[in-house]
């Protein structure tokens, strides 16, 4: 096993402790290819002998065989010798990973096919092991990472570097635990239960195909014809406890006796409208449809980078970004089903409409 680079910085008891630990590298290889040469380690199974392992294990055979052969008494003890280490080595293995538990504790902000910083919490309840190069795997970790020491009843948080495929609600259940502790004559794997929850973003499009696909229109502001912040009157209306004195209109509150605010038209320039369309036609693929996901949550990261007021219209629900905020209208996209019935949805002039439909099936809907 190649060693990456680790500090540890121990804690008073009872605080645990922090790794910086990497994933496994090796010089010269790319992402794709070191993850290819560490499969060829894993296995599925509990135990496999190492090449060191085999070769202790047939020299042992031998020295068993030319003990009985010779009676030699010094064969004899250095065969039982053999014989320990052998047995050592599997009950520390087997005792150093049974006491240790994997809690699944946070996660970053979490986008389809994007690294996301996240945090492991290890625990060693052995009384008596302290537990070496162990190697912590799962298909959610960007790579295997490395921990070259877990003393005996103290914890750490690892800082790790999660990768999901696909968005949606990923339920993170398992990890895989490899040792080849003491002596590196087996590799020993232990699967360990954890339970967390993670709601991945969809996924993105490369910067270059969102600004040829996204690509911002400039021009003059006007009326949404929808309240908002802008310059145009919309309506009148009642003064109500809350409101600015700034937004009273004063000439027509003088002439009726009584406070009358005054509502200006949402400038469209400063606002967009999105409307996203979960129907999904039996002739489109889901991919076409993932596809479709990714491409609104690109324009709605764009919108929000240009400081534009986004409303998210999907069946059922209306988001703003001034109100519920940018976390809740990504989590509706991620969490976005296709549907297998049209919805009825209202669309205004200028809304921009995200569909999985083909060309004729919009003109039609």
């Amino acid at each position: 096993l190649i060693r990456p680079s680790a500090t540890f910085s121990p804690l008073r008891r009872g605080e645990g402790s922090r790794w910086g630990t990497g994933a496994i590298r090796t010089p010269g290889l790319s992402d794709s290819d070191a993850m290819t040469s560490a499969n060829r380690w894993q296995f599925d199974g509990v135990v496999r002998f190492t090449r060191i392992g085999s070769a202790f294990i047939a020299f042992t055979v031998v020295i068993g065989f030319a003990a009985i052969n010779t009676g030699n008494n010094s064969l004899y003890i250095g065969f039982a010798f053999m014989l320990g280490c052998l047995l050592l080595s599997g009950v520390a293995s087997k005792g150093g990973l049974k006491h240790l538990r994997v809690d699944f504790e946070s996660v970053d902000e979490a986008w389809a096919g994007r690294p996301a910083r996240g945090r492991l919490r290890v625990a060693n309840r052995s009384p008596i092991w302290n537990v070496r190069d162990v190697l912590v795997v799962s298909d959610e970790l960007g790579a295997p990472i490395l921990l070259p020491l877990i003393p005996r009843r103290s914890d750490a948080v690892l800082e790790v570097s999660f990768l999901f495929e696909r968005r949606g609600l990923v339920q993170l259940q398992r990890l895989d635990l490899y040792t080849r502790y003491p002596f590196g004559f087996f590799f020993k794997k232990r699967r360990v239960r954890i339970d967390g929850e993670v709601v991945v973003y969809p996924r993105l499009l490369d910067e270059e195909a969102a600004a040829d696909r996204f690509r911002s229109v400039e021009g003059e502001q006007h009326p949404a014809n929808r309240p908002g912040l802008g310059s145009e009157i919309h309506s009148f209306r009642d003064f109500v406890r809350g409101d600015s004195l700034r937004h009273v209109y004063w000439k027509k509150s003088a002439s009726l006796g009584r406070w009358i605010i005054k509502q200006t038209e949402l400038d469209s320039g400063r606002a967009v409208h999105m409307v996203v369309d979960p129907y999904k036609p039996p002739s489109v693929s889901a991919d076409v449809f993932e596809r479709m996901v990714s491409e609104a949550a690109t324009f709605l990261n764009d919108s929000l980078r240009r400081d534009l007021d986004v409303i998210l219209s999907m069946p059922h629900v209306t988001l703003r970004s001034d109100r519920e905020g940018s976390a809740a209208m990504f989590r509706s996209l991620a969490l976005l089903q296709p549907g297998h019935q049209e919805l009825a949805q209202a669309i205004e002039h200028n809304s921009i409409i995200f569909t999985a439909r083909s060309a004729h099936e919009r003109q039609s809907a």
